[in-house]
């Protein structure tokens, strides 16, 4: 039995990680090939090339590669005709895998095709479900709702659990351990997260500066954690000096990838409060059971366009997860500072919005496979039981 792989990001690579340790425990003999980060290669992936040629975010930063993606595409394409493979198994990253699994789809359909992580159609953009389905033959989805979605266009799918609950979190000793290195004491720590890329933490960072002015007003003894990305690092040090107090940030370019890791983890846990910009850090604090506020913002035209297409009326995942609305969220016209740090200072002091929160946090969680078997032996198993 043959698998080939392709992952183009980071998220992908530890997603495809998973599935080749899960499928190698089912049938030791599974031979894999295809494209993946460090995490994929240490499973035993030879990747044709360096994934990260592929990790390109935005329109400004596509237009100039394009002509070597298109190559890569190529090349990929090419790579599984020559080794007819049992599945080819694409990981996210929509723009690049489904082009690529299109094109073989187009010279071999009896190659079955896979992909790993189900378009939020559920949010925006239902559409793409149809036009997936004419090249996909089946979905791994990480959240139980999607399924039904993907079914109803032609296409098999299976909720396999998302990674965040086999993740580890940090313990009570974790924590002390992080209070006494910060000299932190016993002060509420609110933790401050604007962002992964650039234009995001720029756009946000003032308006979260203004909100925390507030709240640290009336909690004087609080202290400000800001963990961030080695892509941003610099620009979160220079834009936090406008911050109340002296936030701690928390550097992954000081120390090795394990090392931060944990400190993050513990920062998460440690936490009173967080503010947040919107993605999939609200299911690392819900892991952390940790009660948040989301704000995010982006230019005046996507905003619009978006705004026009949503499906629904939130897009924080711990609302959607949990059929609640407990997560305060300030998106757009409404990322207001004032509106910020009212409802950060609600959650500091109102016992009742942090106990809705929480259970909010903790039915995501369960809802999300924490307790079963782990996402990548789930997927696993489904795609072996395709193979069969």
């Amino acid at each position: 039995m043959n698998i080939y792989l392709v992952a183009g990001e980071p998220s992908g690579d530890k997603l495809g990680a998973a599935l080749m340790a899960g499928l190698k425990s089912i049938n030791p003999d599974i031979g894999f090939a295809g494209v993946g980060g460090p995490l994929m290669e240490a499973e035993g992936l030879d990747s044709l090339f360096p994934m990260e040629e592929l990790s390109v975010m935005g329109l400004a930063e596509v237009l100039p590669k394009l002509r070597h993606l298109f190559k890569r595409r190529d090349e990929v394409v090419s790579h599984v005709l020559l080794a007819q493979p049992d599945i080819l198994l694409t990981i996210d990253s929509p723009d690049f895998c489904l082009r690529v699994a299109r094109k073989v789809s187009d010279k071999s359909p009896h190659i079955a095709t896979v992909h790993y992580v189900a378009p939020t159609v559920w949010a925006w953009r239902p559409e793409r479900a149809e036009k997936m389905a004419k090249i996909i033959d089946h979905v791994l989805a990480l959240f139980p709702f999607e399924p039904p979605l993907m079914e109803a266009t032609g296409m098999t799918c299976e909720f396999v659990g998302h990674p965040v609950v086999s993740e580890p979190v940090a313990t009570d000793a974790d924590v002390r351990q992080f209070r006494r290195t910060y000299g932190l004491g016993d002060a509420p720590v609110i933790l401050a997260l604007p962002g992964s890329r650039l234009g995001e933490v720029s756009r946000l960072a003032d308006r979260f500066g203004q909100a925390l002015r507030e709240v640290v007003a009336q909690n004087p003894t609080a202290r400000i954690v800001v963990p961030t990305v080695p892509s941003v690092a610099g620009k979160v040090h220079e834009l936090v000096k406008k911050w109340p107090g002296v936030p701690i940030i928390l550097d992954p370019r000081d120390v090795d990838p394990d090392q931060f890791a944990s400190k993050k983890r513990a920062a998460f846990k440690a936490a009173h409060v967080a503010l947040a910009a919107s993605g999939t850090v609200s299911l690392e604090l819900a892991a952390a059971g940790t009660p948040m506020v989301i704000a995010y913002d982006m230019n005046w035209f996507s905003r619009k366009v978006i705004a026009s297409k949503m499906l629904i009326d939130t897009v924080t995942l711990v609302n959607i997860v949990s059929g609640t609305r407990a997560v305060p969220e300030f998106l757009g016209d409404a990322c207001k500072a004032p509106d910020i740090a009212r409802a950060l200072n609600a959650l500091m002091k109102d016992e009742h919005e942090r106990e809705a929160q929480l259970a909010a946090c903790s039915e995501t969680m369960n809802r999300l496979g924490l307790g079963g078997d782990p996402p990548g032996l789930r997927a696993a198993l489904s795609v072996y039981d395709l193979i069969q």
